[in-house]
């Protein structure tokens, strides 16, 4: 197990919300490369904002940039041949994390979840987006995706950097260069903080130490709810001590219905003790952030029992004052675009949805239960 990250002073730290703000200042940041480009990102699917990556590397490459990139063997199962091909022909060297095969029988669960862009040991980019037309493009209903993106410049940099090196070695037995120095930019004070499936839940445990000892507000974003049984509990706990604890999930827009109605046999408990819980309406909520009194999280974790069990994920924990103002302005203008679920209304809800509920609640039990 790898020793936690410090915390590192004098960073500068920016909220990107959504494709059409973060797309563009990662693709400009690839332009300005000139020395090395990492890339690391779970869901890659061929289509118009890939292929302008796509073609932002291979210009890079041309012009002598070391460009490596991670991506994971089931996330990536709609990444072209064609557009691998062209990349790894001008260079750019192409990991493929934990190829799937059926002689691994549990081992394919084990999915590289984290997203990550570092240009020049400079500027990096971390949150939960994939290289997708999801996040830009999409004809369905509730698309594009609502995500984030942090934008990171300081020294907190060179942990994203060796946190990328390790996994690139154990994939690889390459090492690579671990990069000099990065100067200070700004006064942010950041961390690094990981989850590397059940050996190492860092993410996990730091949020839980905050939910224990918060004082004023716990709010959490996630995408997918279905916490743990001790995460459940501090949210309880906090709620009845008087905390305002408020969850922004995923409504009726998913990729994955099964962990909408599976995660609904946990309001009932949480509701009751006060938390308050808000469905997101306009189109699939994929973001993955908490705020608790002066501290943050943002990233790739969703804090779910697949994600802690089985996944690489990588978020940045940070105190800044200003960052902090950013992430509560989203927070309040989603909720505007929320439903609320209240103990009153929840309490009433037909039978046929309760038997749903219970349903894929058993299902989703029954698959944690896998060794």
């Amino acid at each position: 197990m790898r020793k936690q990250f410090e915390w590192r002073e004098d960073n500068k730290v920016e909220l990107l919300v959504d494709g059409e703000n973060f797309f563009p200042v990662m693709l400009a940041e690839i332009e300005k490369a000139r020395y090395s480009l990492l890339l690391e990102f779970y869901f890659v699917s061929s289509g118009v904002i890939t292929s302008r990556f796509v073609q932002a590397l291979i210009r890079a490459a041309q012009r002598g940039v070391m460009v490596k990139l991670i991506i994971d063997d089931f996330g990536s199962y709609r990444f072209s041949n064609a557009d691998r091909d062209v990349l790894k022909a001008v260079g750019v060297e192409i990991v493929v994390y934990n190829p799937l095969h059926v002689s691994k029988f549990t081992r394919n669960f084990a999915r590289d979840h984290r997203k990550l862009l570092v240009a020049d040991q400079r500027v990096a980019f971390i949150g939960g987006t994939g290289l997708s037309d999801v996040y830009w493009l999409a004809d369905e209903a509730g698309c594009p995706w609502h995500d984030l993106m942090a934008q990171i410049e300081g020294p907190v940099v060179t942990d994203l950097v060796s946190m990328f090196n390790e996994l690139w070695q154990r994939c690889t037995a390459q090492v690579l260069s671990p990069g000099g120095s990065v100067e200070q930019k700004g006064y942010s004070k950041v961390r690094v903080c990981t989850v590397q499936g059940l050996y190492q839940q860092d993410i996990k445990a730091s949020f839980l130490k905050r939910v224990n000892s918060a004082n004023n507000n716990v709010w959490l974003m996630t995408a997918y709810f279905l916490p743990s049984f001790s995460m459940r509990h501090a949210l309880r706990r906090a709620a009845k001590r008087g905390i305002d604890v408020r969850l922004i999930i995923a409504g009726p827009h998913t990729d994955q219905p099964w962990v909408f109605h599976a995660s609904k046999r946990y309001y009932s408990r949480l509701l009751k003790a006060g938390v308050r819980i808000f469905e997101y309406q306009p189109r699939f909520l994929h973001a993955k952030m908490s705020v608790v009194d002066s501290w943050a999280s943002i990233g790739s974790c969703n804090l779910d029992h697949w994600n802690l069990r089985w996944n690489l994920e990588a978020n940045i924990e940070l105190h800044d004052e200003q960052c902090l103002e950013q992430m509560t302005q989203l927070f309040n203008d989603d909720l505007l675009h929320c439903q609320e679920i209240t103990y009153e209304n929840w309490s009433k809800r037909p039978w046929h949805r309760r038997l749903k509920e219970t349903l894929w609640a058993w299902i989703s039990h029954l698959v944690l239960k896998i060794r």
